[in-house]
């Protein structure tokens, strides 16, 4: 609650930013299905890993700044390991190659958050400016995820 609170007074004004009720229990939610997937591990890092994975997809990369500032003042010393993705990212690579894309990491890392969100999320919307990538992500990841 104290990172949506810090959250809500520090980052920029955007109508897609949730920091209410719906957000914690997106977390919760997100933290339940990681600790059930592995009951031994450090319940700080799973929530901490719940928090980054269900908002900063949504957030602009100013804001992604400021975020990561407030998690690691209230988590400190606490580092998220890299997920492995193992399948999804070769089916990644191999949508990116078929799609005649370059492989660049940013793309890569949207597809990746789309992915997170999906599995998070019972929809959603992306949002951005003309021509940034959007439809692209989404057809890149269902094509990963298809064939």
């Amino acid at each position: 609650v104290a990172t949506f609170r810090l959250s809500s007074e520090q980052l920029s004004s955007q109508d897609h930013y949730d920091f209410g009720m719906r957000a914690v229990n997106t977390v919760i939610s997100a933290a339940g299905n990681m600790k059930r997937e592995d009951r031994n591990g450090d319940e700080q890092i799973l929530l901490l890993r719940a928090l980054r994975d269900s908002n900063l997809p949504k957030f602009l990369a100013d804001d992604i700044i400021l975020f990561e500032g407030i998690v690691s003042d209230l988590f400190p010393g606490k580092k998220v390991p890299v997920p492995n993705y193992g399948v999804l990212m070769s089916g990644i690579e191999k949508a990116i190659a078929e799609m005649g894309l370059q492989p660049v990491d940013g793309f890569i890392k949207k597809c990746i958050q789309l992915y997170e969100v999906t599995v998070l999320r019972h929809g959603l919307m992306t949002v951005g400016p003309t021509g940034g990538g959007k439809t692209t992500v989404l057809r890149c990841l269902q094509r990963a995820m298809t064939d």
